[in-house]
């Protein structure tokens, strides 16, 4: 008998299939982003249990001194140890990020599907209200939080998380209005499902995908935040060992050590590249309309 001839290949088959593809393979940004998240982690965990010297203890005897076997990297202008103040650091970063991520997505999910589901003057409403939001500057909102609360680690988390929220409910909205145009949605309409029923078993666990996406590039987004907040002094505050912090007590000695500027400045720029990286390997991985045309 002759064989029946196959089916040719469309292009939404061919896209499936590069989806698919990329799925089993390895990840080139996925892999090389979470390397570097692994470090900056591995540095916050070990620095609960060791550090190569007390990161506060002040040596007016050993200030600005260079790299050797004592100081790997240094110390600073108060004598303190320039390694042991960046993996107690890392700790502080880590920490602003995932309280800073979790405040945003806790609140902005179930905002983002909310506003997908809303229809008329409600769902337009909700829209413009978040266009609004993402327009005022996050940075002057965690200043105008650590001016009138005051600087802290707190505050910074808090203000952070507060200002991301507009991003997650724009993507969870648009996810959300995909979802619901898709026919076995229509379906459970049509069969009388309810839509806080259809919100839990339909639309969150599509969703998902995104918040995980949004929430690699909300990490970067957090750490650069809290340098800059830091920095400018509404953040962590001393004698908390914060990187941004680290930036600022170097910038009087900028032009004659250096080194006190390059080595937190290294930590944030590996930081945000790594966050920034793995963010594109999960769009890669969870988002089939990353794949090229």
């Amino acid at each position: 008998m002759t064989e029946a001839p196959e089916a040719p290949e469309t292009a939404a088959d061919r896209r499936e299939g590069t989806v698919n593809q990329r799925g089993r393979g390895v990840n080139p940004s996925l892999l090389s982003g979470g390397v570097l998240v692994a470090l900056v982690v591995a540095l916050a965990l070990v620095s609960f249990l060791w550090t190569p010297h007390d990161p506060s203890r002040v040596d007016a005897a050993h200030r600005l001194l260079g790299p050797d076997g004592t100081y790997w990297l240094g110390t600073d202008k108060f004598g303190r140890d320039i390694a042991s103040r960046l993996m107690v650091g890392a700790r502080t970063t880590l920490f602003v990020g995932v309280v800073a991520v979790g405040v945003a997505a806790l609140l902005g999910t179930p905002l983002g599907i909310w506003a997908g589901m809303s229809r008329g003057l409600v769902g337009g409403l909700l829209a413009r209200v978040t266009d609004l939001a993402m327009a005022f500057p996050a940075l002057l909102l965690a200043i105008m939080f650590g001016a009138v609360f005051g600087a802290s680690t707190l505050t910074a988390m808090v203000a952070i998380g507060l200002a991301t929220v507009p991003a997650y409910i724009r993507i969870v909205r648009a996810g959300t209005l995909s979802v619901l145009a898709r026919e076995y949605v229509l379906a459970a309409r049509a069969a009388g499902r309810r839509g806080p029923g259809i919100a839990v078993r339909h639309v969150l666990p599509n969703v998902a995908g995104l918040v995980i996406v949004q929430g690699s590039v909300s990490f970067a987004i957090a750490v650069l935040a809290e340098a800059g907040l830091s920095f400018l002094g509404f953040g962590t505050a001393p004698p908390t060992p914060s990187w941004g912090r680290m930036l600022q007590e170097s910038q009087e000695l900028l032009f004659v050590h250096p080194l006190l500027a390059l080595w937190p400045g290294l930590a944030i720029m590996l930081a945000v590249l790594g966050f920034n990286l793995a963010g594109d390997g999960l769009r890669d991985r969870y988002d089939p309309r990353s794949v090229s045309r």
